[in-house]
């Protein structure tokens, strides 16, 4: 690493364009003796990858921060001219995270210093509701400024493309020559903020957004007499604040406790360790609520409010969080069987999930003659099927173990506000019953076989980080393990140069000649590599559930231990 080069790329930050706590910033890292700082910030670009950039926030390329937001943006305007004749727009929205609202407002400027029309939200909305308003105003890109579940020292900025999904090729990779064109700050075209060109978004698209999400009920009891259901709901400081409780109360719940103590937006997510509903820590101040209400159900969602996280009350007392999987497979299994039984499948309708999602999605999908839509992981790969399945499939319900879902097609990203009032409404349909949604879950067990999944995510951040995430990757690439917990390794797929019609990725699987698949990828979004783990066997009417669910723990920590990994399922 050559030190002198980061030295220059540093200094050129300490002058104009950049602003005075820039320039300040930057000068206390050149004369500091401890380089660190200064090379972590300065010695590659924030990499603006095929959906975007997300990082930690401060001065320097390697950071978000207002320049990088504006020379980004410089590039996506290019990128647009050049695709596109005649008016071009955008929509932006932001979250509740530091600057998210000034790197709005360069993003907005920049696109009107380059004669495109920018539709902004007068305030934080979640990212499903910036797809739907990509759509709804007839807009050609989007933009969502968040990190989305990320800690609070990041953000991040997404782009989407005029099907209101995230950019995929060969739109990505144009986006990211054109943005790696921009050659500093002084080629950016800003104009003020009082440009004609910026226009705020009014309160019909919010109402729209919520009619929508209200539309997807399928509960005769929910739409006719509404629901008493008893929920404690927490935004966890973010998006969900401005969202949930009208979409729900449109959709019939009158008995909705929005978590006080976490209902301020507020980028520092003070109560709060990470604000990611797949965390069980996230969700203790509304369980605790939940315990002292008599609460039958929690809902939480990620600060730009495209996850979300549930728990349900247990028949023996306390509350049981809900993996991401079982989500999946319930919302899955909801939409198909209700639709079935109302003979209201059509030719042509199809569910999705990502290739490390459980397979129960696809036994469930099997049942009701409805094929499924294999991608790769991120949501962007579900939307890009739905367009391109546009006109001659619909979509009906999908999505990824990482808490992310979709009802319906008019969003093309995953939407925690409609998800969470699908999860209320199916909790609704058992409490009407006296059961819950683990009544509800053991039935697919029962019936579909018992599936169990885990997920171990190691952090390695920094230069030397991302080299270990690269050695390792390399590794189950050269030396695949030969049996895993006992099971030999009967199909390892190497994703990176595709497999079974994909676009590449950096993944690999292994299957074993018991059924159970292992998954090793980076995140794209994250410091981290990622591992997932899968079993299922089938559950018999003699065995008790929890010795076959302890029996499937107890084979993910077998398989775990050979593969280097400590799991904890």
């Amino acid at each position: 690493m050559n030190l002198d080069h980061i030295r220059k790329r540093a200094e050129a930050w300490t002058a104009a364009p950049h602003d005075e706590d820039t320039i300040h910033a930057v000068k206390s890292m050149l004369s500091s003796e401890d380089t660190e700082a200064l090379i972590e910030a300065f010695h590659q670009d924030l990499a603006f990858g095929t959906g975007g950039m997300r990082g930690i926030m401060g001065p320097g390329t390697n950071r978000m921060n207002a320049a990088v937001v504006a020379m980004a943006t410089q590039g996506l305007a290019d990128y647009l001219a050049h695709h596109h004749s005649g008016d071009i727009s955008v929509a932006i929205a932001h979250d509740s995270r530091h600057r998210s609202d000034e790197f709005t407002r360069v993003a907005a400027e920049v696109f009107a210093g380059n004669g495109i029309h920018a539709h902004v939200f007068p305030s934080l909305r979640p990212t499903p509701e910036l797809s739907f308003a990509i759509r709804q105003l007839g807009c050609q890109a989007g933009i969502v400024v968040t990190a989305s579940h990320n800690p609070k020292e990041y953000n991040g900025y997404k782009v989407y493309w005029g099907d209101g999904g995230q950019i995929v090729p060969p739109h990505d990779k144009g986006i990211i020559e054109r943005v790696r064109a921009v050659e500093g700050l002084h080629a950016v075209r800003r104009a003020g903020s009082d440009s004609e060109l910026i226009h705020v978004i009014g309160a019909q698209l919010d109402a729209d957004y919520h009619a929508t999400i209200a539309g997807h009920r399928i509960s005769d009891q929910l739409i006719n007499e509404g629901s008493d259901l008893s929920i404690v709901y927490s935004p966890l400081h973010g998006t969900g604040a401005v969202s949930m409780a009208p979409a729900l109360e449109q959709c019939g719940f009158r008995n909705v406790d929005v978590l006080a103590e976490q209902a301020t937006p507020d980028g520092a997510f003070p109560t709060v360790d990470s604000p990611n509903p797949e965390e069980a820590s996230a969700l203790r101040m509304a369980l605790e609520r939940a315990e002292a209400t008599g609460a039958e159900l929690v809902l939480a969602t990620d600060p730009d409010s495209d996850r979300v996280g549930a728990a349900v009350r247990q028949a023996g007392g306390g509350f049981r969080l809900l993996n991401g999987n079982e989500l999946a497979s319930l919302l899955v299994h909801y939409v198909l069987k209700s639709k079935a039984d109302r003979g209201d499948i059509q030719e042509g309708d199809f569910v999705a999930r990502t290739v490390v999602t459980t397979r129960l999605i696809s036994d469930i999908a099997a049942e009701f003659d409805v094929p499924v839509a294999e991608t790769l992981t991120g949501f962007k790969w579900i939307a890009a099927e739905i367009a391109e399945r546009e006109g001659r499939g619909q979509f009906l319900v999908g999505g990824e173990e990482s808490y992310g879902y979709l009802v319906g097609d008019e969003v093309r990203d995953k939407d925690a506000i409609a998800a969470a009032a699908m999860i209320a409404e199916m909790a609704d349909v058992e409490w009407r019953k006296g059961r819950t949604l683990l009544d509800r879950l053991r039935d697919l067990h029962r019936h579909y076989g018992m599936y169990r999944e885990a997920l171990v995510s190691l952090k390695r951040e920094g230069i030397s980080g991302a080299e270990e995430i690269r050695d390792m990757m390399a590794g189950f690439r050269t030396s695949p393990p030969a049996s895993l917990g006992g099971e030999q390794v009967v199909e390892v797929r190497d994703h990176l140069n595709g497999w079974n019609g994909l676009p590449p990725s950096n993944v690999v699987q292994f299957l074993t000649e018991g059924g159970a698949m292992i998954t090793a990828r980076p995140s794209g979004t994250e410091p981290k590599i990622k591992f997932y783990f899968s079993v299922s066997q089938e559950w018999l009417e003699t065995d008790a559930h929890g010795v076959v669910w302890e029996k499937l723990g107890e084979r993910i920590q077998r398989i775990g231990t050979d593969f280097g990994v400590q799991v904890s399922p």
